[in-house]
């Protein structure tokens, strides 16, 4: 057993908000721990602390050798046991193995490792990385670039397995795979043992006391602000007697006016206490804000209608003809393996260019609002961006915020926000629009935990029309009233 130790440990980029401010925390290297927190708060920044990558003050001592995922190959021509000897020491029958683990065959070792999908990439290159003998290793999102039943295998494998950091934000994933949480939140971090549902229930139940604490403070608020004006009227009023006509005792008045200010100053202490006691409770407590959406209704309840629908790469067919329909209200899940066809039948269904065979009915008024997979190219500011999408800034302004985005985040270049950010642009963007028919791919690549639960929330209250394709197996069946599975076309 090691320790990871870090001690008063402060972190900002050039010279900006600290992201770490007097952080001390103690890792067991024995531990499955899941990292997870907002988009931007930190996740991957804290591994590339550990890994030394970053200059910071304070101490990390990190007593055993330190591995990353994802691994950055520079030869892909190389084969993939080529790649695998000069990352880590084994014996060829230990990395078959950890391959058939994966449910990989031995035979893609002599494969170049650039012929190989993304999944299988994050298959292979973490089964290498688990060869190395007393190393830690640090597993930022290798769920990414994998269909569902990649994050299963993917999943069972981790189970098997100890000492390490995983960054997910798939709930399932870090049920199955971790015995540890590490959370980073809005005002620093908190440790949690068990896996991702022990740490929601604590959380559930955290957010219910300081519901109550809250309701009580917002009533001794009230409470103390009432008294403040009572005595402040009496106050005033014993103050404006005083220089009166007639006879009265004017220094018995003037003191007890006195007397009664200073009440009145004490309840105006006590209510500025009982209001900082209230901002102390939820200093460290994420928002989670409700999300809106306005679809139109379209003048009939069918939307689309497609039959025997054979969509085409190179004059193949991807998949086996499909044939399905959409009514309104429908929440249809698509899913397959990685490859078969899902993001082109999204953008066929938009109205893009896709090849393809069958019948495929799509009225030319009816609103459609398309959520692509890929977010990266986003760039410049988002005023001009909301210009280009003719959406309303504000309001794109407005959810972004309920999503965990800061004030500071509007002025900054969308080209240097991370992956879930982008992706959270143009989620938003889509919440913007009014349509009646919501395409979205992969909504949740790179989005954090917490905001997939506001989506989620989302859809089950508003019910809006939507095909999307999502691996995540929570919102999957959570959401999903209509699942469509595309079966690779066999290649004759």
């Amino acid at each position: 057993m090691a320790i990871i130790n870090i001690v008063n440990m402060n972190f900002a980029y050039d010279g900006g908000i600290p992201l770490f401010s007097n952080i001390s925390l103690q890792i067991d290297t024995r531990w499955k721990l899941g990292l997870i927190g907002r988009n931007g708060r930190g996740k991957t920044t804290l591994l590339r602390l550990l890994l030394g990558h970053l200059a910071y003050n304070g101490k990390i001592e990190v007593p055993i050798p330190l591995g990353y995922f994802p691994y950055t190959v520079q030869n892909k021509t190389l084969s993939i046991l080529e790649i695998a000897t000069q990352i880590a020491d084994f014996e060829s029958w230990q990395l078959e193995r950890e391959l058939s683990l994966l449910e990989i065959s031995g035979d893609i070792l002599i494969r170049p490792f650039e012929t190989l999908s993304g999944g299988e990439q994050t298959k292979v290159m973490l089964a290498v990385l688990f060869l190395n003998d007393n190393s830690f290793l640090l597993i930022d999102e290798p769920t990414n670039h994998l269909d569902l039943e990649g994050r299963n295998v993917v999943g069972n494998y981790l189970s098997k397995k100890d000492g390490f950091i995983l960054v997910s934000h798939d709930r399932a994933l870090l049920d199955r795979s971790v015995d540890h949480i590490l959370s980073i939140n809005r005002d620093g971090i908190e440790l949690t043992q068990g896996n991702f549902s022990t740490w929601q229930c604590n959380q559930n139940y955290r957010e219910r006391f300081e519901d109550a604490e809250n309701n009580k403070l917002k009533k001794e608020v009230h409470r103390l602000q009432e008294s403040a004006r009572k005595s402040n009227e009496w106050s005033n009023k014993a103050e404006k007697e005083k220089y009166g006509h007639g006879p009265v005792d004017r220094g018995f008045i003037g003191s007890k006016a006195a007397k009664i200010m200073k009440h009145s100053k004490s309840a105006e202490n006590r209510k500025q206490l009982a209001i900082e006691q209230k901002q102390q409770l939820f200093k460290n407590t994420e928002i989670t804000e409700k999300l809106s959406i306005i679809p139109i209704r379209f003048h009939s309840s069918r939307l689309i209608d497609l039959e025997n629908i054979f969509v085409q790469y190179n004059g193949t067919a991807l998949f086996n003809g499909v044939t399905f329909s959409v009514d309104v209200g429908d929440r249809v899940a698509v899913y397959g393996r990685n490859g078969c066809g899902k993001s082109s039948l999204l953008k066929l269904i938009a109205g893009q260019e896709i090849p393809y065979q069958g019948y495929c009915r799509v009225p030319k008024n009816l609103k459609i609002s398309y959520l692509p997979q890929d977010a990266s190219f986003l760039h410049g500011s988002m005023k001009d961006f909301t210009v280009q999408r003719q959406i309303d800034e504000s309001l794109l302004r407005t959810i972004l915020h309920k999503l965990g985005f800061s004030k500071d985040d509007y002025e900054n270049d969308m080209s240097d926000f991370s992956a879930g950010q982008k992706k959270k642009i143009l989620l938003a963007a889509s919440l913007c629009e009014q349509a009646s028919l919501y395409l979205w791919d992969e909504p949740l690549n790179y989005i954090d935990i917490i905001s997939r639960t506001q989506i989620i929330n989302l859809l089950i209250e508003y019910q809006p029309t939507l095909i999307f394709v999502e691996h995540d197996k929570t919102f999957l069946e959570t959401v999903a009233t209509k699942k469509i599975e595309l079966s690779v076309k066999a290649i004759s």
